[in-house]
């Protein structure tokens, strides 16, 4: 500003002049160049997933070519196979449910088979009439974040380690020790009889199938949530589940006893094994969200019918929001059986199940697990996730096999991870022998 009666201030002046120069810069900006080069990437989806416009940052962290992808490829193509199950059992599920999602972790795939730690946020944009038009979604690089989330950790570990040694060094005299230790065992096994009458203490001899089973509790003070079963429904056909209830605890173990007999009634009356999880999810609802007190459970629930007593023989599956089964074929390849729009049991009053169908020759083997073996934390700093990728790799080393061989190597497996499997971890494998006889009906 010039004072009255003087001359201005040259450097003033230039300030002023430069100033003004950046805000007409500023204007000059399209919007479009502002969403093609902006610091996140941005992308719109169709309501199946179809991408319809993406801008060019996101492009370049993944490099690719916009002609590949609009039009062409879908949000989850971009994304990791653990990216593809958790946005496919969780992610796209919850926004359906409230519209919005902010600050998701997921991994995309990078060229060069790089992997891209990002933070997502998607909302559906309604029209005028309430219809849901495309998803705007968008990422943000999560690198940097993720490498600084590692080092907490560490010095987490390194500060929880300390006071470990501290504690040790302040322990209660021998006489006390004993005494804690004799009253943590007596409760361990109150506790392991109350969570073996929450699973069958064996499962049934079936004809011409092999079936074995494999239960691991990551902590022997308090009850797990996870449940398995396997029996007859007549006229050659079996039933078999496997799930995971919210929770630990003596809550989770009720609703694991209510789920187990509710879906064992059900498919008992209607062998559907969509028909059996809308019962299931209508019990839980009633008895639980409806109340105030939310609980849900995973399952997977499927019917092997041997009913012409032939090989091979067809397996029926629904998924109630639970990680998909893997089957190992006997001219040894693996892969995951998708179980598409399966959502959680219990949560909602109405929740849509579907039914995929497979079949098992002999020689096949199918899988069914709980996430505690899939959300084990291994490495250094047990900040990575063992995976469904490296569970896919696992099987397919081990393709063909026999389900006791399969389950064996698997229970190696978990007892290596050690502390890092936090979580109980059930496992249920079923298999066509190589040179089983025609199966007779069940009685």
């Amino acid at each position: 500003m010039c004072r009255t009666g003087q001359e201005p201030d040259p450097a003033e002046a230039e300030q002023t002049a430069g100033t003004d120069a950046v805000f007409t810069a500023l204007l000059e900006d399209s919007a479009e160049e502002l969403y093609e080069a902006a610091p996140c990437g941005y992308l719109s989806t169709m309501m199946d997933g179809t991408i319809a416009k993406i801008n060019a940052t996101l492009l370049d962290w993944l490099g690719l070519d916009r002609a590949e992808v609009v039009g062409r490829l879908r949000f989850t193509d971009l994304l990791t196979v653990g990216g593809k199950l958790y946005h496919e059992t969780h992610f796209a599920p919850l926004l359906r449910m409230q519209g919005e999602l902010r600050g998701v972790a997921m991994e995309m795939k990078a060229s060069g088979g790089q992997r891209l730690p990002v933070l997502v946020s998607s909302l559906i944009k309604h029209g005028g009439e309430g219809e849901p038009l495309p998803i705007r979604t968008t990422v943000f690089d999560a690198s940097d974040r993720r490498a600084y989330e590692q080092e907490l950790l560490r010095r987490r570990e390194e500060a929880e380690e300390a006071l470990a040694e501290a504690e040790r060094a302040r322990a209660q005299a021998e006489e006390a020790r004993q005494q804690a230790e004799r009253d943590r065992e007596r409760l361990a096994g109150a506790l392991a009889v109350l969570q073996r009458s929450l699973v069958p203490t064996s499962l049934p001899s079936v004809p011409g199938l092999e079936a074995d089973v494999y239960y691991h509790t990551a902590s022997p003070d308090r009850l797990g949530g996870d449940f398995y079963d396997l029996f007859a429904l007549g006229d050659g056909r079996w039933a078999f589940f496997l799930g995971d209830v919210s929770g630990k605890g003596p809550q989770a173990a009720s609703v694991t006893s209510l789920t187990r007999y509710t879906l064992r009634a059900a498919a008992l009356h209607d062998p559907d094994p969509v028909t059996a999880l809308r019962t299931l999810n209508a019990v839980l609802h009633e008895r639980y969200a409806s109340g105030g007190d939310p609980r849900f459970c995973t399952v997977l629930l499927g019917v092997i019918d041997f009913s012409d007593g032939t090989r091979p023989a067809t397996i029926r599956l629904a998924s109630g929001g639970h990680p998909p089964a893997m089957v190992l074929r006997a001219d040894g390849s693996a892969d995951y059986l998708p179980t598409p729009g399966g959502l959680l049991v219990g949560p909602l009053p109405h929740a849509p199940f579907k039914t995929t169908q497979t079949t098992l020759e002999p020689g096949d083997t199918l899988l069914l697990y709980t996430d505690g073996l899939t959300e084990a934390r291994i490495g250094p700093t047990r900040a990575q996730l063992f995976g469904p990728e490296a569970l896919h790799a696992f099987a397919t080393d081990h393709a063909p096999t026999s389900p006791a061989d399969l389950i064996k190597a698997l229970a190696g497996l978990l007892d290596g991870f050690g502390s890092a499997l936090d979580d109980d971890t059930a496992l249920l494998a079923l298999g066509i022998p190589t040179t089983s006889p025609p199966a007779p009906a069940a009685s």
